[in-house]
């Protein structure tokens, strides 16, 4: 099930939303430009659990920034264009509502405690992993918890491959979302050891999200509120 766009405009434009998916595509080329060295970034930028947690430290030669840091310097790297790309469609369909039920301060806020919420839900279980975590999908999972609270009822265009066919058809949110999370939840039930998707990251993130929503929302934004129709006060459709 994949979306491709949500029948929920917006009043604010959405600034911060745009300059994060500016910021991971760069970062994304620079990667890129460095060839082979590319793999040295990922260790040094990305966050491993085992380094974070103090069961392991890097080579000082590969020390780019404090270990920390990594929190946030691995939520710009992706592993590939399919990574960055389906982070990015995420992040444009549904974070331009959240940014505009939170205001642009409290969204860029929100979106980095996720991802910090995030990277510990997958440290932590298994704390030697000397696997670095890269990508912004633990941030946009937090995303995805809060809309499901702020619009559920909000209609998603979605297509759905049937083995050559892709399918449309229009859905609502709490449908869609709720069915990704379960299915971060299986999968990180079933998921082995060693490299692959960070799963538990995806669902401690969605988790973060529900819960963070109720202290970022601005004041006077509900909860499981119908979306605005297209056409009324809002634009930024995405």
């Amino acid at each position: 099930m994949i979306p491709l766009h949500d029948d929920n405009p917006t009043e604010l434009t959405p600034v911060l939303t745009v300059a994060l998916i500016a910021a991971c595509v760069l970062v994304f080329l620079w990667q890129m430009g460095l060839g082979a060295a590319g793999e040295r970034v990922v260790m040094a930028l990305g966050a491993i659990p085992a380094v974070l947690l103090g069961h392991a430290r890097l080579d000082p030669a590969d020390v780019l920034v404090p270990t920390g840091a990594t929190i946030f310097t691995s939520m710009f790297l992706h592993g590939g264009f399919m990574h960055l790309a389906g982070n990015m469609l995420y992040l444009w369909i549904f974070g331009n509502n959240v940014e505009d039920a939170m205001g642009h301060l409290r969204f860029i806020l929100f979106y980095l405690l996720c991802g910090v919420v995030a990277v510990y839900a997958q440290a932590l279980p298994d704390p030697s992993s000397q696997v670095p975590m890269i990508g912004a999908s633990g941030a946009i999972s937090g995303v995805l918890g809060a809309y499901l609270l702020l619009y559920p009822r909000a209609r998603v265009l979605v297509a759905i491959p049937l083995g050559f066919y892709l399918h449309t058809m229009r859905l609502p949110a709490v449908w869609v979302l709720g069915f990704w999370f379960v299915l971060q939840v299986v999968n990180s039930m079933l998921a082995g050891d060693g490299p692959g998707v960070a799963w538990l990251a995806h669902a401690g993130g969605f988790v973060a999200g529900m819960v963070l929503v109720l202290v970022f929302r601005r004041r006077g934004v509900g909860l499981w509120a119908p979306a605005r129709p297209i056409g009324g006060d809002g634009g930024w459709g995405s």
